[in-house]
This record gives structure tokens, sequence and C-alpha cells, in this order.
């Protein structure tokens, strides 16, 4: 699964059955959720189900399970009870069974055999549009698009000459978007990255589009605008085909709404405002892909982070030495941007900067919320591949003295989350912690004091619960 879709996922598993309810009445977004949103085994489960007349048996899915397979099973049904996708129920005083949320059965069926009149895959217009753009307009304007908004996180903070007027073409509706994620904070009427926006910057650019999206979501009545809507237009956008244009008219007024926001941050193209047709473009139609699809998006919208002219790939292009000299072969005024954040730059050629990281420039950075881990994650990252051949990437030294300075400025960092203690005994702390550690929510743990500090908890409640409901079902017999 990709981080784009753990994001997703993770936003997904907090609503309640009933937005649940109204989102599985689309079968886009049926689609997509099961696509690219659940474990391979979750997915299993489901199909397994679908054609079923009655609930399955919870005895019958454990013997479906291989033992050393347990825990990924325990997470699949996890992953499916907190999305409400199968239920649990209890048939007698001895068996429990779980029963596929009727709705969601409808929509995938539905959805992969067609039919029906609901129109959730989008509508294309019935008069061929007169100024049809092609792919080669599309991802030029998504691409645009997108580095303006990554030139305005950081051009006031950057220092350079040129990069505040790259980033001037962000409307305020973006501008909000960014400040409501905490990604920049404006101080004297001038935007500057955060911790969070850096790590912002850093993320491919699936992960970015789908932060965004999200922020957009936990602020949808405050914008007086349906969550649903939301949702099932974002699922929708993720299943059109790219190139093709699509009709406004069958659109929700949320919808219809969404159109301007989507269109300023590249995921749609729209000619005019009042336009009655729209395009997609290829952030839009990789919004619920597989990892795999997503290699499609960087080499046309991210190259603004990955510099070309390294070979096919298109990345790796920072070499860093022992004495701290730094030497990167790009002219992306969006890279030399984000590395005057954190190295002291010195020259400028037509392909290639250097500079050189100094404790004040690396303190600064600090200073900014940006930490050593975060600036060594990002040289290692975008390492020429002559250091890559490395073990590590970057020169020990270099790493070590990164964080040296950091560590004079005694900076604290706070994470929210829950603090699980007083566990029954070794089998039950050493259970819960491998559940959490598989689902990525474990942040810190004291094996010695039994303490487990999470930042998400919903999950480990549904497991624990229905470990119990297992428990006496077996007793029961």
């Amino acid at each position: 699964m990709s981080a784009s879709a753990s994001q997703a996922l993770a936003y997904l598993e907090e609503l309640p059955l009933t937005v649940h309810k109204k989102l599985y009445q689309q079968p886009s977004t049926v689609l997509a959720i099961f696509r690219c949103m659940l474990p391979h085994l979750a997915k299993t489960i489901v199909m397994a189900m679908l054609y079923m007349t009655g609930p399955l048996p919870i005895a019958d899915l454990d013997a479906w399970v291989r033992e050393d397979a347990r825990s990924e099973k325990d997470k699949a049904v996890s992953n499916l009870e907190s999305l409400h996708i199968i239920n649990l129920e209890q048939e007698s005083p001895k068996q429990y069974t779980y029963r596929l949320n009727a709705g969601f059965a409808r929509s995938l069926r539905q959805a992969l055999t067609g039919g029906g009149s609901h129109a959730s895959f989008g509508v294309p217009p019935s008069q061929p549009d007169p100024e049809r753009v092609d792919l080669a307009f599309l991802d030029e304007y998504a691409r645009k698009r997108w580095e303006t908004i990554l030139y305005y996180m950081v051009a006031s903070t950057s220092g350079l000459a040129n990069a505040e007027s790259l980033g001037s073409g962000v409307n305020d509706g973006t501008k909000t978007l960014l400040r409501n994620g905490e990604f920049v904070r404006v101080i004297h009427g001038k935007a500057h990255i955060t911790e969070k926006g850096f790590s912002f910057v850093l993320q491919e650019v699936n992960s970015q589009v789908w932060s965004l999206l999200l922020i957009y979501l936990k602020h949808a009545e405050q914008l007086q605008m349906s969550e649903v809507d939301i949702l099932s237009f974002i699922f929708m956008l993720g299943s059109l085909e790219l190139g093709q244009d699509y009709s406004t008219e069958t659109l929700s007024p949320t919808q219809q709404k969404m159109l301007e926001d989507l269109s300023a941050l590249g995921i749609v193209y729209c000619s005019s405002k009042s336009s009655t047709r729209f395009y997609p473009t290829r952030l839009a139609t990789t919004l619920t892909s597989e990892a795999g699809a997503l290699s499609t998006v960087e080499p046309v919208i991210a190259n603004a982070l990955d510099a070309p002219s390294q070979g096919s790939s298109g990345k790796g292009y920072i070499i860093v030495e022992t004495n701290y000299r730094l030497y990167a072969y790009t002219s992306s005024h969006l890279q030399i941007a984000v590395l005057n954040l954190f190295v002291k730059l010195t020259s400028r050629f037509p392909n290639l900067v250097a500079g050189k990281l100094t404790k004040e420039s690396v303190r600064r950075a600090n200073g900014l919320g940006i930490s050593a881990s975060q600036i060594i994650d990002y040289l290692a990252t975008h390492a020429h591949p002559q250091m890559q051949k490395n073990n590590p990437v970057l020169p020990p030294t270099v790493m070590d003295q990164i964080r040296l300075w950091e560590y004079e400025g005694e900076r604290i960092q706070t994470t929210d989350g829950y603090l699980m203690k007083d566990f029954r005994d070794e089998i039950e702390y050493n259970e819960i912690r491998a559940y959490t550690e598989s689902l990525g929510i474990l942040v810190w743990r004291n094996d010695h004091k039994r303490f487990l500090f999470l930042d998400r908890l919903e999950q480990v409640k549904l497991y624990m619960e229905n470990k119990k409901n297992r428990g006496r079902s077996q007793a029961s017999k």
C-alpha cells in the first residue's frame, strides 16, 4: 500500500457508519477503496464473501488462514471492520459471524459487472469540445500549478531573489489550505515553511496531493460543503480517463464548487469558471492508483524536485563531501530554493550550484522547524548515483555533525498520542506491540515497563474487542 493510500485509509477509518453508508452508494467510491486502500488479504476476504448468500462464520475464516499469517489476517479484518465493510454479528450464543455491508457489496458488484445509471464514473459531454486540449497541455498545466505551490512554500524562507515572484500565482484558497495544514506560517505578511511543510515537500507528489485534499475534507463543514460529496468526487476523479473531457451537469453543487479549488491545485483543468466541462489531469487520475502506477506522475509532474539531467531515472543530483561542501547538478529554481533552506550557497552556474553545510545554515533551518533527520533524509534521497553506491550514502562525519549542531540548540519535539500500560501479562503486551508495529502506529515503546505510545487508538480498540468476542465464542463451544 502506498503512503498516499495509507493517509486516505486512516482518514476513512475515523468516519462514522452513517458517512460510510452514503459513500458506499457510489460504485466508483467502492471500487477505489477496494483497489488501493485494502491490504491484499482484505481484498481476498471481500471477494470470497461478495456472492455469498449468508454470513461467514469466524471459524471458517480462521480455517482459511495459515497459523503463521494470523497477525496479517487480524490486520485485514481490523481494516474491514473500521471501514464498516464487514460487521461482526452473533448468530447464536455459540457462533459469531461476519456479514458484508449490503451497500458496499451491491456497489462493488455493479462496478465490476457494469450497468446502472448512477453516473459515478463521470459522463462525457454529448458534443465534442471545440477547444479540446491534449495530454501535453494537461501535464504542463498540472506541473506549473504544483510547482507554483511549492515555490510559495519555500519562497520567503529560502532568501533567493526570484523565489517570491515564482510563487506569486497561488490563490487565496490554496494559501488558506496550506495555513490550515500548518505547512506554512505567515509572519509579517510572508509565508515561512514549517517542519511539517518541509516533510510535505519531501513526499512523493501523490502523497502531497492527498495531504492537501485531506485538509480540504477536514474543513468541509467550515466551507459549507458536503463531506460525502467531496469524497465521492475525489474517488470519481481517480477512475476517470486521462485526456477525456467530462460534463459538469451531473455534479452536485458541492462538486461544482470544488472544480475551482481543484483547478487551482492543477488536479483538474477548466477553460473558464463558466465552462460546462472539465478535464482531469494526471494528478487526478492517479489518486486511487496502485503504487506502481504512481510512477507515471513522477517524470511528468515531479521533475521540480528530481533533476532531469541525471539520466533516465531523473533522480540524484547532490554530492556531499566530508569537508561539508555540497555540489548540486541542477538548474531547477525550486531545488535551489529548497537547498538554500539549510545550505550556505556560494556559487551558481548554468547547471550547478555549490555551497557548504555550516553550523549557521543548519541551525537556521532548525529554527524554522526543519530537523536534522529531515535534512539528512533529503540529502540521502537526492544523492548523486555515484554516492548512492556508498553505504551509508552520506559521509558519517557529515551526518553526525548535522545532528550535533541540532543538539546544541536543545530542541524538544512533542508528539500527540496515547499511552498504553497495565497489560495483563507479557503475552498480551507482545501481541499488542506486534499488532501496532504492523499497522505503523507505534511511536515509542518500553519493553521493561510494558509501555506503548501510539498515534492512533481506534484500530487497537477494535482489535482487542474482537479478540475478546472470539475468545467468548471459542469458550462457549
